[in-house]
């Protein structure tokens, strides 16, 4: 089938972008064919005079949940041993899933990278949405995450390897089915018992690098969840591929991470609330403000040194930590420039074609050009103005299917919140 988009600004997604304007972009079986200057005389969708932007790329998601707040943390362990006990409520949990993904593509990202979830429900939802049984975006799997007994997010999104044999066994058991490797390799600010030790260390070095090797020898590459800098360190001397959180970073770990060719995704979503907000808001507790206000620092400054240095860094939510939700992919654009002070040009295209090339799909999407997938969005203002005006999108087009003025479940709490925090930055 062939569309035409036209009377359209084009903001393409690549690094050295400009804005193209009163364009007219073809569309012929999900594939962008044509990009040109707008006729007025041919007839297709009008979308007078608004702005085309890449889908969006989150590469850090949770599935299982929807990051609206609550007034106390539940027990993540508990909740998912329940739901993966039974085959009933692995059906209720997989819906729970599918609502989230979903979720995601409405609100304009078309992309997301899990990492960390409930058995194989990710490649499960992966697999729907390719047969087109499930409205979803294109979905870069993980499944559920490995680390040691009593480590990051042990019992729920990861499961606890009990030796090396173990830590084999299961990498190569997800590898059938994901895309990518997670492993859990420190401790984070949920779990912190001490202050100032948001990213204690749980796996070793041995167990890291038996990771990197199993999942390598699989044609798989790694991710890990590190917010330390002693977790760095080791993350990149074992040959993880790319490092999610991070931490305040010293000259050498920059030098490490552009030697390795790793990757640094930065996450400011999580950290944010859990930092700003005082904890009878968030279900937290003074030990994860204290330890989320020195995350939250050592992401930023990290961040702004590895990009300096010509460093690959990623983007991603962290959705579904407290006030991190399904939806909300542009407030990390948001926060990306005004807290590490990068201009939004940059910040769009790190979100897009910049996320593509991190995962291996930029031939496929990222950016608006010709023989690549439609995969966009439609906003009404200028995104290079303020990130804000992809939270409610005119249009959400994924290869063949249009989504116009698509609308999502969302939490008033969490928008009053955020958006506060926001105002305040701006201010």
């Amino acid at each position: 089938m062939k569309k035409i988009y036209r009377n359209v600004n084009i903001l393409d997604g690549t690094r050295d972008m400009s804005l193209q304007k009163d364009m007219m972009v073809t569309v012929e079986d999900g594939k962008i064919v044509s990009i040109k200057k707008n006729d007025k005389a041919t007839e297709g969708i009008d979308l007078g005079g608004r702005y085309m932007i890449p889908g969006l790329i989150n590469l850090h998601v949770h599935t299982p949940g929807t990051g609206f707040p609550k007034k106390k943390q539940s027990d993540s362990r508990k909740v998912a041993g329940l739901v993966m006990s039974n085959a009933l409520l692995r059906k209720v949990g997989l819906k729970i899933c599918e609502n989230a993904v979903k979720t995601e593509l409405l609100s304009g990202t078309t992309t997301i990278r899990t990492v960390g979830g409930l058995g194989d429900f990710d490649s499960t939802m992966r697999d729907l949405v390719g047969k087109g049984k499930l409205e979803g975006p294109r979905i870069i799997s993980c499944d559920q995450a490995v680390t040691v007994p009593g480590g990051h997010m042990e019992g729920s999104v990861a499961y606890g390897a009990k030796d090396d044999d173990d830590f084999v066994s299961f990498i190569k058991k997800t590898a059938k089915k994901a895309d990518w490797i997670k492993i859990m390799i420190t401790g984070g600010v949920l779990d912190a018992t001490v202050k100032g030790e948001p990213g204690e260390m749980r796996m070793n070095e041995d167990q890291v690098r038996l990771c990197c090797e199993t999942a390598h020898s699989l044609n798989k590459k790694v991710c890990a969840h590190v917010e330390s800098p002693k977790g760095v360190e080791v993350a990149l001397k074992c040959g993880v591929d790319s490092i999610e959180h991070g931490a305040m970073l010293t000259d050498e770990l920059v030098k490490q991470f552009k030697k390795s060719g790793s990757a640094l995704i930065c996450t400011l979503s999580p950290a944010v609330p859990l930092a700003k907000f005082d904890p009878e808001v968030t279900g937290g507790n003074e030990i994860q403000r204290y330890n989320s206000e020195v995350l939250l620092e050592g992401i930023v400054e990290g961040t702004k040194k590895c990009l300096k240095a010509g460093v690959k860094v990623g983007m991603g939510t962290d959705t579904v930590c407290p006030f991190v939700t399904q939806y909300d992919m542009w407030r990390e654009l948001e926060y990306m420039h005004l807290l590490c002070g990068i201009d939004r040009k940059t910040c769009l295209h790190l979100a897009t074609e910049n996320n593509a090339q991190i995962i291996g799909v930029d031939g496929e999407t990222g950016s608006i050009e010709e023989g690549k997938m439609a995969e966009f969005i439609i906003v009404d203002s200028d995104p290079l103005q303020g990130f804000d005006t992809i939270r409610d999108p005119y249009m959400v087009v994924f290869r063949d299917k249009e989504y116009k003025e698509p609308k999502v479940k969302k939490s008033d709490v969490a928008e009053r919140y955020l958006d506060g925090y926001l105002n305040e930055l701006k201010a």
